[in-house]
């Protein structure tokens, strides 16, 4: 039998019509003994570097290819129904280097020139360009020469083969395919008869897009993923299917065949198998790895003094280096000189000057942009190269962080040094790179996104028309594990295996959600990498395009990008810089103070006081409950603690914090298990926190290299056992000579053993300390500012709600808009108040805004709604903008009611909006008049002041209701203050309770929430709120049932009844009804964890009070007791008695010795019955008069 190795093979990265994996091919291949084996997905070459790499693991030959798509003008973008965008299928493999090469760019021009909705295209014209080191095929049946043979007849395709024969000559093979397809049977009798003719040497394949054919199925469903299809969906016989049909493969033939099952399909054109031997010998070993080509960076000419570019360089580095020691320490010490003499010489020997010339470059270039750059982050903080040269803003040599923390001397690899920008910033930096290296020497990185155990779940459903309630009990059965896999999942639940061993529907949905688990499901791009290249990208790895950004994407992930020879750095967007920036403009603007934030004192007391009563929402990487807990016990002092405490509070370490704090303040003694221990761990009270503690000490106690305590520092990390058994005799024996006892360095080693695992990075811990300090330090002196700051950057209504009762608790008004007082975003007016921005108005728009603004800085505040009217731009600011600006409350600064300028008076065709624009457009061609006149000047005292008609005003719930739907929020009030009485007396919980049962339910609870859910699980609980969104619907089966979402002060939630239970209220599910909703928190019949909320009543609020209300007591002490109280006394309740009719609730007075507190005596009103109103209560709470109801 000849042997043989399949060349047309697309893997999972001919997205959503692979799905083969890498290493499976490879493992089938080499069992079966074949020699070789092609990469060819459509259109990219995302898989190349990972197939190359996977090859040598199992001996054999990777070839790497690619399946194009080929169209007449690849720059053509615009086509029609009748004219459509024609593409031939077209197989390449790289014969070598230099194929390799053209491989590479065909594909990124595909992208670049040619991409059309998601095909990337390219055409002849580039072929005839790029095609040197490539072998060509005929390809399969959507190809070319198989389409013309099929459709336009033998001459025109012998015509087109002949193109591709002269161009590639003895590298063209016909291709021959048996799919069990019909027009294959013509196609191959036209092609072989070709092939004699013109003497073209034949090669058979399968167009493999799964490995084994029992994968059909899966691979079926994956192409419906990608369409959007069920799979009973009938399969269309044509390419571009039609209504009711969709797309899919016409057999199970298209898998990853063995040799003996190809041999039996080709035993008559053995030549074919044998030739595929042929292409295999002509074909190079791919070498993709190699090391990586930093860009030129320019340098001065008198740094110039070495043959070798890297040496001038290192020069100029060395000298800006040296330049910034003296500005950063004024006085170089013998110690600063040694550490900066370490690092050089590091840098020169491992060649990466460049490296620090380009991240120093960019940063500088950013900080001169405005742009606002955080102190560092990650290892590179313990450079101080990094911090002379202005990379970083942390002393190293101050906070004892380390350099081989970063670069290892002993052992090369590239530095990494990721940066923070301010969000907006981010991307002025990028176009600064843009522009200093090239746009097509810069680029994005791709990700790919893969099934993951739930995703696959549900996809596969989706698919199958499964119901939804079985997919959710499907997908919470999956442990919400990190990285947990299907085969993991059935192992570890039996619920799981139990419905995968079953005959059902579920468990086909199981089975095949395996088998594509890890496909990739698609590509977006990685949030903060960028590549810079030597030269253009495309002739070094494969680019692509994508809609999401404006610059080059690589098609290698950033897993491998560094391995294919390019650099790859981090800029980030921090938001936390953004909120600093913008509170910095903010304190400018009102105090006319510049602080700079990098230089602020580090032992300021009003900050470490904000920390101390964990006062920390809204700060960075201090604002969780816990983390505040323990700032309140931990009662900071100094910076230190505050790094400390951003290592430990991390899973693991936190269980060190209690005794961290207990050592602190002498509850606990501190030791050292060696009194030379003490340098290096008395900041963290003898307790190991930081990875770099384990290096100093192992310098220190046992003369470990700086390089062999990176290694260790490693190993203890990834919890490398061989590596740890060759390094502790080295300790060990090392530390003795030093004179340490044996006992206390094996314990020493066990201790790290257990910790360093767990122990943080300090240089990263130390950076983002400062970070935190400084948003503390702007929260502590200058809260308003720092507080609008906080709302201007969030992007979500639910966060500016949370931050505004953070203000709230603070003592912060937080207002609604102004027109005089509004900017576009939050601001603070003189008062220190809050003001809500214009911009967040619905529908008003920022250019309405800024010509509001505008105006307002140039001739002053608006001094009445007449004024606002005669001055503003009535192109920008129309009748929609004045309506939005009404709801909102932005006019309630000049005494108006809001309804008034909506009000139409009797007899009127304007109301008072329309009369205000009237009165715009008259005051402007007044003035246009005036200037066309003869005497010139102006005069407004002919045009009529529109008259704000006086009308009721609106109630408190339709003046909310505008306002929300303006602004997103209950700003002036909420609908429920109304009933705050019963919401306070008479229910027992809230809605963020109900979206604790869904994520009870889903499996999605942290600790805090599963504390929580646990006080009102199997218990009945009462909720109150606003319904909004009722519908009443119809199930598939024709009964009826109801949704509506409840909504109190900070939350809201589903509510959906069906059956009985939804006929009998029914009458509840209305829009604007204020409920109280009784129910119990209890699991489904036989239903494990399926948690639900269970309603047994639903009653009216305003029902409640008189219903509820039992008795009222008025808690008076004796020393009030006094005629004036009881005329004041007797007024109330002559006032409640005349509004009330219906008066259900007792009065009692209780009175009692303020001084003996024990004395009292309860007093029932035999004469008065009352109704506990809003007015009632409210006045007694003015005259300072305490109550209980009950």
């Amino acid at each position: 039998m000849p042997e043989f190795s399949h060349l047309h093979v697309h893997t999972q990265f001919s997205l959503l019509d692979g799905a083969a994996d890498i290493s499976k091919l490879y493992k089938k291949a080499a069992a079966d003994g074949m020699k070789a084996l092609a990469i060819t997905d459509h259109g990219n070459m995302f898989g190349v570097f990972k197939f190359v790499a996977e090859a040598g693991k199992h001996n054999v030959k990777p070839i790497v290819g690619c399946e194009f798509y080929v169209v007449d003008d690849r720059h053509k973008k615009q086509f029609t129904k009748e004219n459509r965008d024609v593409r031939f299928h077209q197989l390449f493999l790289a014969k070598n280097a230099q194929g390799y090469k053209n491989l590479t760019k065909l594909c990124s021009l595909g992208y670049m020139e040619g991409l059309y909705s998601k095909w990337p295209r390219i055409d002849k014209e580039l072929i005839l360009q790029y095609h040197e080191g490539l072998i060509a095929t005929s390809c399969c049946i959507g190809a070319s020469i198989p389409q013309a043979i099929l459709k336009k007849g033998e001459q025109e395709a012998e015509t087109e083969l002949k193109w591709w024969l002269d161009l590639f000559g003895e590298d063209f093979y016909i291709e021959l395919q048996r799919h069990d397809i019909p027009e294959q049977v013509i196609i191959n009798e036209t092609l072989l008869k070709f092939a004699k003719k013109h003497n073209v040497k034949v090669i058979c394949s399968n167009d493999s897009h799964y490995v084994d054919q029992q994968d059909a199925n899966a691979h079926d469903i994956l192409l419906c993923v990608n369409t959007g299809d069920m799979q009973k969906t009938p399969i269309a016989t044509d390419d571009e299917g039609g209504k009711g049909y969709r797309f899919g493969f016409p057999n199970d033939q298209f898998y990853f065949k063995t040799q003996a099952e190809m041999a039996k399909l080709f035993h008559d054109v053995p030549e074919s198998l044998d030739n595929t031997n042929e292409i295999i010998d002509k074909v190079d070993h791919l070498k993709l790895k190699r090391d990586i080509m930093l860009p030129n960076f320019p340098i001065p000419q008198e740094f110039k003094i070495h043959a070798d570019d890297v040496m001038n360089q290192w020069e100029f580095l060395r000298d800006m280096t040296m330049r910034g020691a003296r500005e950063r320490y004024r006085d170089i010490t013998p110690e600063v000189q040694e550490r900066l003499d370490f690092e050089l010489n590091t840098i020169r020997i491992m060649g990466f000057a460049g490296y620090f010339l380009i991240v120093s470059d960019f940063i500088k270039a950013g900080r001169d942009l405005g742009v606002f750059i955080g102190p560092g982050r990650g290892s590179a903080a313990g450079s101080v190269v990094a911090y002379c040269t202005g990379i970083t803003n942390i002393d190293p040599i101050k906070y004892n962080l380390l350099f081989e923390r970063f670069l290892n001397p002993d052992r090369k690899s590239m530095p990494d040094i990721d940066t923070d920008f301010d969000d907006e910033g981010r991307q002025k930096v990028i176009d600064y790179v843009v522009d200093k290296y090239g746009k097509n020497q810069v680029a994005q990185i791709i990700t790919y996104g893969s099934m993951a155990a739930r995703t696959s779940i549900q996809d596969v459903a989706r698919v199958l028309d499964v119901p939804l309630s079985d997919v959710a009990a499907m997908k919470k059965l999956v442990p919400d594990t990190l990285g947990v896999t299907l085969k993991e999942a059935f192992a570890q639940v039996p619920e799981l295996d139990a419905i995968l061993k079953g005959n059902d529907l579920r468990a086909q949905v199981l089975r095949e959600a395996e088998k594509l688990e890890g496909s990739i499901r698609n590509t977006g791009i990685h949030a903060a990498g960028i590549i810079i290249a030597p030269e253009d990208l495309t002739n070094i790895i494969p680019v692509a395009i994508m809609k999401d950004s404006p610059l080059l994407v690589t098609q290698f992930d950033g897993r491998v990008i560094e391995d294919a020879g390019v650099i790859k750095m981090d800029f980030l967007g921090l938001k936390t810089l953004t909120i600093i920036k913008d509170a910095l403009r903010l304190i400018k603007q009102n105090y006319g103070i510049s602080i700079d934030i990098d230089y602020i004192p580090l032992n300021d007391q009003l900050t470490f006081e904000l920390y101390q009563r964990g006062d920390t929402n809204g700060t960075f990487q201090f604002e969780s409950d816990g983390m505040q807990m323990y700032l309140r016990e931990l009662k900071p002092d100094k910076f230190e603690d505050l790094i400390a405490m951003n290592a430990l509070y991390r899973p693991g370490p936190i269980e060190y914090i209690p005794s961290f704090i207990a050592r602190k303040h002498g509850r606990e003694q501190v030791s050292y298990d060696l009194p030379d221990m003490e340098e290096y761990l008395a900041d963290t009270y003898g307790i190991t926190v930081y990875q770099e503690q384990v290096m100093l000490l192992s310098q220190k106690l046992a003369d470990f290299t700086k390089g062999d305590a990176d290694v260790l520092r490693k190993a203890m990390g990834k919890k490398d056992r061989k590596m740890l058994d060759k390094l502790k005799p080295q300790f060990v024996e090392n530390a003795q000579k030093k004179g340490h006892d044996k006992k206390q360095l094996e314990k020493i080693w066990t201790d790290w053993e257990a910790f360093a695992s767990y122990a943080f990075n300090k240089s990263h811990s130390t950076c983002y300390a400062f970070v935190a300090y400084q948003t503390a330090y702007l929260k502590a002196h200058y809260p308003s500012e720092y507080m609008a700051a906080v709302l201007n950057n969030q992007n979500n209504i639910e966060k500016i709600s949370l931050f505004m009762e953070e203000c709230r608790r603070m003592g912060l008004a937080v207002l609604g808009p102004d027109i005089n007082e509004s900017n576009l975003s939050f601001g603070v007016n003189k008062k220190k108040e809050i003001r809500f921005g214009m911009s967040g108005i619905k529908g008003v728009g920022d250019k309405a805004v800024e010509s509001i603004i505008e105006e307002r800085d140039k001739n002053g505040p608006y001094v009445s709604i007449y004024d606002f009217a005669k001055r503003i731009n009535s192109r920008t600011v129309n009748k929609r903008v004045y309506e939005n600006l009404v709801y909102s409350g932005a006019f309630d600064c000049f005494g108006f009611s809001r309804a008034q300028f909506f009000f139409k008076p009797e007899g009127s065709s304007y109301n008072g909006i329309e009369r205000l624009i009237k009165y715009n457009s008259d005051y402007q061609n007044s003035l246009s008049t005036s200037q066309a006149s003869l005497f010139g000047g102006t005069s407004d005292a002919n045009i009529a002041v529109p008259v704000m008609v006086e009308c009721p005003e609106w109630g408190l719930i339709e003046r909310l209701k505008y306002e929300k739907d303006m602004i997103g929020i209950y700003l002036t009030g909420h609908p429920l203050d109304n009933y705050k009485l019963e919401m306070d007396h008479f229910c027992t919980h809230q809605v963020k309770h109900l979206n604790l049962i869904v994520k009870a339910r889903s499996g999605e609870m942290n600790e805090a929430d599963t504390d929580e859910f646990n006080k009102i699980k199997n218990r009945e609980i009462c909720i109150g709120g606003l319904v909004s969104n009722a519908q009443h619907r119809y199930t598939k089966n024709g009964k009826p049932f109801g949704s509506m979402m409840l909504e109190d002060y900070s939350e809201s939630a589903e509510i959906v009844l069906f059956g009985e239970e939804y006929v009998k209220q029914k009458m509840f599910f209305s829009d604007g009804y204020f409920l109280q909703v009784k129910g119990s928190v209890s699991e489904r019949f036989r239903q494990k964890d399926n948690w639900e909320f269970k309603i047994t009543q639903i009653s009216l609020l305003s029902d409640l009070r008189d219903k509820m209300s039992k008795c009222l007591t008025i808690q008076l002490p004796l020393h009030e007791l006094s005629s004036s109280f009881i005329e004041q006394m007797d007024e109330l309740l002559h006032l409640n008695m005349e509004h009330n009719p219906n008066r259900n609730c007792l009065l009692k007075f209780a009175v009692y010795d303020a001084e003996e507190q024990a004395i009292s005596i309860e007093m029932p009103s035999k004469n008065f019955r009352i109704f506990p109103s809003n007015e009632f209560l409210e006045a007694l709470a003015d005259r300072k008069i305490s109550y209980r109801l009950n």
